[in-house]
């Protein structure tokens, strides 16, 4: 019983930067994870990013460690995935996902999931 909806996609050039966030409401845990996942047409979902909502605690794909952040405001019920040095090849459809257990980069371990937001990095 948890809802999440995304927000903050759109269109950026090269080199650009964008902060996709993701608000959770309904039933939700203290050991609950969150995660960011990405989506190209004729490609399969592919993890980005998690963290541990308890903790803070996180784990990045290696595609894009060194250029992608995420965190989360607790308070606001809201984790956030901030992109830098964003390359055409980031180009995809954004979810945000949870599930009540640990942090995983796993997709088959997560249960709910966004609608997801367009991002287009332009050459």
């Amino acid at each position: 019983q948890v809802q999440l909806v995304e927000s903050g996609g759109g269109l950026v050039q090269a080199g650009g930067s964008l902060r996709l966030s993701c608000y959770a409401s309904g039933r939700t845990f203290s050991s609950y994870a969150m995660g960011w996942f990405r989506q190209a047409p004729g490609k399969e979902r592919e993890s980005v990013a998690a963290i541990n909502w308890k903790s803070g605690n996180t784990i990045l794909a290696d595609s894009v460690k060194g250029r992608f952040t995420i965190s989360r405001d607790n308070a606001k019920n809201t984790v956030y995935l901030q992109m830098n040095s964003l390359k055409p090849e980031d180009t995809a459809v954004y979810y945000c996902a949870a599930r009540d257990g640990l942090m995983s980069l796993l997709r088959s371990r997560y249960t709910y999931w966004g609608q997801g937001t367009q991002v287009t990095v332009s050459s």
